[in-house]
């Protein structure tokens, strides 16, 4: 029998996070570029250190911070952005966490995908390329069990349409037993996600005030469960905004840094959403807001503190937010996103009865952002290798830190792209990136791994799909 108070997470000390947030009220500019200074060899800060860069900052300091933010992604990342969709299988939920259009008390149509419009949803998905969902669902025990999401995950991958298959399901449901979390990783599930939405204990309360997910302990012990049943790669993340931007930072690298004791291996991706309107919630009640100036720096921050993971960016910010963060930290990013359960049949659009879990600020198309990616010198990535190949965990991580991931991400990534350029590019796109790809293969040293490369590239355009290193 299942006892939810066992669980307690014992990892988040708020005492820690006051002290230190009070510290920080004193920290000089020296101070500050000292720990900017180190944090530019790429090998990470302890939580002390991240403390000091959260005091008042001024302008000069923040180009600091900002100039090693991108010195440390391009060097752990080079110029490469990962790509995906978030898919919506069920707006079903018995919670009722008052900042979510899916709360319980807000009253619309709700629905349950059957696996016939989920075969068409990922069939439209896969029109526009996509090749990384992430699969996200309401928490309703009854209307959508584990078992109703690992029959989702069998499907997502059974569907084909044409050159179109999707290689990785990302998977962010509510927090689950170790028993649901073993049937997920019999699935094949990518990553296993979950936000914390906010560490702080009274906050967590008032914004949660009825529902399985008002336990702040079961819900913030999750990600140890997902792991102890051998899932290698999970995701935390913070919905900024629902108390001080400072005191979410340090409390999630206080859970980054309880994973690794553990497991000997943190988060693989840390995802970065800001509060934003939607569907009955009013944001003049949020005290917490992040003005884009913060928003801006807790990003900058995170990427130096933990140069290694993964920063995940939603279609909730603009896209000239989104273009300048992903210069400055954020490594993946969602394109073409629907918030809203069976969206993307309509062309994109919401449905007409979902208003979906929250507005959609990004609304290009991903033939419109890849233009732009490639515009501004990044490459656009596709690649699910490290998954299928089993580089997940620390296995990820200690290529990661060896630098040697480098040698197989970007011909991965030029694979993948030119597979889209091919299979669903328009011309302009197929011009600016076939471009972009001549160069960049030139640009590899390695005349080993050049010549891998050009074969590889040569089999894409006889025809040959899902190649990678």
């Amino acid at each position: 029998m299942l006892v939810r108070h066992q669980y307690r997470a014992h990892f988040i000390h708020e005492d820690e996070v006051e002290r230190l947030l009070q510290r920080a009220t004193g920290a000089t500019p020296a101070t500050m570029r000292k720990v900017i200074e180190k944090a530019r060899l790429a090998q990470g800060l302890t939580i002390d250190e991240v403390a000091l860069l959260l005091g008042t900052m001024d302008a000069a300091t923040e180009q600091v911070l900002y100039s090693a933010a991108h010195e440390v992604k391009l060097e752990i990342y080079g110029r490469r952005v990962v790509l995906f969709a978030p898919l919506y299988v069920s707006n079903h939920c018995v919670n009722n966490c008052r900042y979510c259009g899916y709360r319980q008390d807000h009253h619309f149509p709700r629905r349950r995908l059957t696996m016939e419009e989920l075969e068409e949803e990922v069939k439209a998905l896969e029109r526009m390329g996509h090749k990384r969902l992430a699969l996200e669902a309401g928490e309703d025990p009854a209307l959508c069990p584990v078992d109703f999401i690992v029959d989702c995950i069998r499907t997502i991958h059974a569907v084909k349409l044409d050159q179109g298959s999707i290689r990785r399901v990302n998977v962010n449901i509510a927090a689950a037993t170790e028993d649901e979390y073993a049937q997920l990783k019999e699935a094949g599930i990518g990553t296993y996600i979950l936000f914390q939405e906010t560490y702080h204990r009274p906050s967590y309360r008032h914004w949660h005030p009825r529902g399985p997910k008002s336990d702040y302990d079961w819900h913030t012990t999750a990600h140890h469960r997902a792991m102890r049943t051998g899932l290698d790669d999970v995701g935390l993340g913070v919905l900024f905004g629902l108390y001080d931007w400072r005191f979410e930072v340090l409390a999630l690298l206080q859970h980054a840094r309880s994973l690794e004791e553990e497991f000997g291996v943190g988060p693989h991706t840390i995802s970065v959403p800001r509060l934003r309107p939607a569907a009955g919630v009013d944001l003049s009640t949020f005290p917490h807001l992040v003005p884009d100036r913060d928003f801006r720096r807790l990003v900058a921050i995170l990427r130096l503190a933990v140069p290694y993971t993964g920063m995940i960016l939603s279609t909730r910010e603009s896209p000239p937010m989104r273009d300048w963060l992903m210069d400055h930290g954020i490594s993946q990013l969602s394109a073409g996103s629907c918030t809203g359960v069976g969206g993307y049949q309509r062309e994109g659009s919401q449905d007409p009865g979902d208003a979906g879990q929250f507005e959609v600020e990004d609304r290009r198309s991903p033939d419109q952002m890849l233009i732009a990616i490639c515009e501004s010198g990044y490459l656009p990535s596709y690649c699910t290798a490290c998954y299928r190949k089993g580089r997940t965990g620390d296995r990820f991580m200690s290529l990661a830190k060896t630098g040697a991931i480098q040698e197989l991400c970007e011909p991965n990534a030029l694979l993948t792209f030119k597979e889209y350029l091919l299979d669903y590019a328009s011309p302009k796109l197929r011009r600016v990136g076939e471009k972009l790809i001549e160069e960049r293969t030139r640009a590899i040293a390695n005349p080993r791994l050049n010549q891998m490369l050009l074969e590889a590239l040569r089999l894409v355009e006889a025809g040959k799909r899902d190649l990678y290193l």
